[in-house]
């Protein structure tokens, strides 16, 4: 993930930043629990394509 682009990318629906989790091809907001994907290099910031974290991930 560009660092750049991880700079000015936040979370559609709280405005908060996000964490990249290369290992899961993710964006994290821990502010809404929610994990975009990245497909072929392309964020999905769509709350609809968002997974839920847990709270074990969370924790991480």
């Amino acid at each position: 993930m560009d660092k750049r682009l991880l700079e000015i990318l936040v979370c559609p629906v709280t405005k908060a930043p996000l964490e990249w989790h290369a290992e899961r091809q993710e964006l994290w907001c821990r502010a809404s629990r929610l994990a975009y994907p990245v497909r072929d290099g392309v964020p999905v910031m769509l709350e609809d394509e968002a997974r839920t974290l847990s709270d074990e991930e969370l924790q991480q």
